[in-house]
């Protein structure tokens, strides 16, 4: 294997796939990037069995071949390269890399030990805009449960349903969805779980993908994610980078049903005045159990906590109030988590009482002085600490 290409590229792909190598004692194979070079085409390439990453990067093939060589340490070494062309050949064990004044060696492995990644079928595509593939990762990730003795909610529920994509995931004690519209209309509704380790990965890719200048884009500019299915395997295909993965099976909660279809008490509460207050009482809030008291009363909303041992605190917001009065006690944490990653201004606080869930909804942006409307498109569910 003889080929050439820029620092710049071999960089930016090598920062793509090279996370998913890690270290791995009992099939140390594991730890390396499979670097192909046929028909034209340099193809690396990474798995960790789970999970599977390939690349495509423009270059030069003077002959082909494949070869596999530790992963982080080629990342280290290429990084620190100045951006110049980079010449790699195969000779014995050896991977000789030559730029215009250095000469490295790095000893690697034979392709034929590294696993094959599964292949999925590029058929029938259900297909999303990045930008909205990774707003709805941010509002949604840091809701799944970290369990392993219920594999069905340690990933993200995905359902494909007419022209939108739903995303939901939940650790039984809150619970977060995101409606994200499709690019072109589902063909039959597809309901998967995405491995949360997956959606992560999924979510830094794509997040690296875009901002990469060497890699085309496409309909000006606007980036597309692909999705294939295929037995218990998963595709996602953006520009050059393809990610494959298993899907969990089982079957997801129907969480729709614990979702609130009515209530007492709804507030619109400014965010940035939200956290602070929510930062303030979790000051004093008692360790482990993350209490804070949320009162709904004469147009105000209070936040307070009581810790015998620290003190206590009351904060004190104008909110517009519709209902009845009502409190609530609430975990801080997980009140946070959803404030911090709704893209408005202002929430829409929603509750029946203190034995019921609350829901927290973006506020769409209006005129002054109409009347304040929810975003449909996501919600945010938090179960009350019950006294």
């Amino acid at each position: 294997m003889k080929i050439s290409c820029t620092q710049e590229n071999l960089n930016q792909g090598l920062n793509i796939v090279a996370h998913i190598a890690s270290k791995n004692t009992s099939l140390p194979i594991l730890n390396n990037v499979l670097i192909k070079a046929e028909k034209s085409v340099l193809t690396l390439i990474t798995t960790n069995l789970e999970i599977g990453i390939s690349l495509q990067l423009r270059g030069k093939i003077e002959k082909e071949g494949s070869f596999t060589v530790n992963s982080k340490l080629l990342n280290d070494y290429i990084n620190l390269l100045p951006n110049q062309k980079i010449e790699i050949e195969l000779i014995g064990d050896n991977f000789e890399i030559k730029t215009e004044k250095q000469e490295t060696k790095i000893k690697g492995s034979s392709a034929e030990e590294f696993p094959l990644i599964p292949m999925v079928a590029k058929e029938n595509p259900y297909l999303c805009k990045v930008d909205d593939v990774l707003k709805a990762f941010s509002q949604v990730l840091y809701a799944v449960s970290f369990s392993e003795t219920r594999p069905e909610i340690s990933g993200i529920y995905f359902n494909f349903k007419d022209e939108f994509l739903t995303m939901a995931a939940t650790d039984s004690y809150r619970l977060a969805e995101k409606i994200i519209k499709l690019k072109d209309k589902a063909g039959d509704e597809k309901e998967i779980i995405i491995p949360s380790k997956t959606a992560q990965e999924l979510y830094r890719v794509l997040s690296n993908i875009t901002s990469l200048s060497e890699l085309s884009s496409r309909e000006s500019g606007e980036k597309l994610l692909e999705i294939y299915f295929e037995d218990n395997q998963v595709l996602f295909v953006c520009d050059n980078v393809e990610l494959v993965s298993r899907i969990i099976e089982g079957q997801y909660p129907n969480y729709k049903q614990i979702i609130p279809t009515a209530n007492k008490t709804k507030a619109l509460i400014n965010i940035t005045d939200f956290i602070k207050a929510t930062k303030t009482a979790a000051l004093f809030s008692r360790t482990g159990i993350y209490d804070i008291n949320l009162e709904f009363k004469n147009g105000q909303l209070v936040v307070s906590s009581t810790n015998n041992q620290l003190g206590e605190n009351k904060s004190s917001l104008d909110v517009l109030l519709e209902g009845d009065d009502n409190k609530i006690v609430i975990n801080y944490r997980y009140l946070l988590d959803g404030l911090q990653n709704i893209d408005s201004s202002s929430v829409i606080f929603e509750m029946i009482d203190s034995t019921n869930p609350c829901v927290l909804r973006p506020a769409e942006s209006l005129p002054e002085g109409e009347k304040p409307i929810a975003d449909a498109n996501y919600l945010y569910i938090i179960m009350p600490i019950k006294q």
